[in-house]
């Protein structure tokens, strides 16, 4: 079995930062995509930046320019630069690791349990 963790978020001021972290572990045989997805109350999850094994990225249009996205492959571990944080980016950010598990045929998209980021002043 496949998981992922995510940890870093927190309260920070309009204009912040913060760096969340996602590390898989488990049963697996190789992590393909790497990706941020966010949700807030009422609202379905929405793609912030995603990541491939060979580190093209791609980022939804309200965070292009202030996030950033980069990978560890060595340590299966994906990380989310956030800076210039506005009020509109508190949501809870989800992980996503798209992976092919040893112990199963097939790619599998694996979840966080998700982290709170809060920007408020």
């Amino acid at each position: 079995q496949v998981q992922v963790v995510e940890s870093g978020g927190g309260l920070v001021q309009p204009g912040g930062s913060l760096r969340l972290s996602c590390a898989a572990s488990g049963s697996i045989f190789r992590i393909n995509s790497m990706g941020w997805y966010r949700q807030t109350p009422g609202n379905q999850r929405e793609l912030v930046a995603t990541i491939t094994s060979s580190g093209r990225t791609s980022y939804a249009d309200s965070v292009k320019g202030r996030f950033t996205i980069s990978r560890d492959n060595a340590k299966n571990t994906v990380y989310l630069q956030m800076n210039s944080l506005e009020l509109e980016d508190t949501a809870v950010y989800y992980c996503k690791a798209n992976a092919q598990d040893r112990n199963r045929f097939g790619q599998y998209d694996y979840w966080g349990q998700g982290t709170q980021v809060t920007v408020s002043s």
